[in-house]
């Protein structure tokens, strides 16, 4: 009897679910859409680099950065996207993970819906592709106060949180149709990626950005939450952050963030890029990370960053770097690296 049951559940199933992928939609097929609107693709970035400083252990090293491997799908009005790194990093987490896995419901300009491990909300260079962000690594301000390496000792989560966001660009104007004010608020567990949530209480984190002209973004974020250690004890997280990003032919970024909670810590950055010229652009960067609000806890980097596409999808970027850094018992000290970039 339990045989047949199962049996006629089974059918009943395919019967309802099978029509789906041969159901006619603008002449092709569920599953030609979903083939004709997926894109595989991945990058890499190697690097070489070197310091000067006498508390490296290593004072020369080479390796890969970063290998990931994604998939874009759309189907309707709806898009998704899977990707994982497959390789480990300098935050100690070894082997393949699961970075991004979300969809985005994108009906309309003005109001998306998101859901599932994707970049949060806080920060214009926080959800840059390292490709984009005109320097070696993001700055101390994204990666300690955004949730790369954060201070309260979450596990490396590439600025990333499981959560529920809305989005959404409003007031279009003027002759390019650019719109002047986007919106982004987000529902977050406040655990970091790959891991389970720990309390009933969740990271609030959203963000105002004003475009009064179409290369210019004037923005404002804000998050509150919490974070659960290993030794489960609750750790606060209240910030905010305010920037600027101008992008056309000289490219200029900058922003200041507080975090007023347990870490109490403060972090600011420059970085201004040249025009384009022979496919190389060149960056500067003035980057500060002051823990407990104080010089005396201050890390600060004056860096210059050259970058040479020599092809579409091949890039090449040395950077140097000098440091300040009032946590170290070597306080000054010179970092150097080549990253070789490619993606297909």
């Amino acid at each position: 009897m339990r045989s047949h049951l199962r049996h006629v559940l089974i059918l009943l199933l395919a019967s309802a679910v099978l029509p789906l992928f041969a159901q006619e939609k603008g002449g092709a097929t569920i599953v030609d859409q979903l083939k004709q609107n997926t894109t595989f693709g991945g990058y890499v970035i190697g690097r070489i680099n070197g310091t000067t400083s006498d508390d490296a252990n290593v004072k020369a090293d080479m390796g890969l950065r970063i290998v990931r491997l994604y998939v874009d799908t759309r189907l309707g009005d709806f898009a998704f996207k899977l990707q994982m790194q497959v390789n480990g990093n300098t935050s100690g987490v070894n082997g393949p993970r699961i970075v991004d896995a979300w969809a985005e419901w994108q009906h309309w300009k003005e109001f998306r819906v998101k859901f599932g491990q994707f970049k949060r909300c806080f920060t214009f260079e926080n959800p840059m592709h390292p490709w984009l962000i005109g320097g070696g690594s993001y700055s101390q301000l994204a990666d300690r106060l955004a949730g790369f390496n954060d201070l309260t000792g979450e596990h490396a989560s590439n600025g990333r949180d499981f959560g529920l966001q809305f989005q959404g660009d409003l007031l279009p104007g003027g002759s390019d149709g650019h719109r002047w004010l986007h919106y982004q608020a987000g529902v977050y567990s406040g655990q970091g990626i790959n891991h389970a949530d720990k309390n009933s209480r969740k990271d609030l984190i959203g963000g105002l950005i004003l475009s009064p002209v179409k290369e210019l973004q004037i923005g404002v974020f804000g998050w509150t939450g919490n974070y659960v250690n290993a030794n489960n004890q609750t750790l606060e997280r209240r910030r905010y952050s305010v920037g600027l990003n101008y992008n056309k032919d000289w490219n200029l970024r900058t922003e200041f963030a507080v975090d007023n909670a347990g870490a109490k810590a403060d972090a600011w950055y420059v970085t201004l890029g040249s025009p384009t010229f022979h496919r190389t652009r060149i960056y500067a960067h003035y980057d500060v990370l002051r823990t407990a609000k104080s010089w005396d806890g201050a890390h600060s980097q004056y860096g210059l960053s050259v970058q040479h596409s020599l092809y579409t999808n091949l890039m090449f970027q040395a950077n140097y770097a000098f440091h300040v850094n009032k946590n170290a018992a070597d306080t000054r000290y010179h970092t150097a690296d080549l990253q070789v970039y490619w993606r297909f």
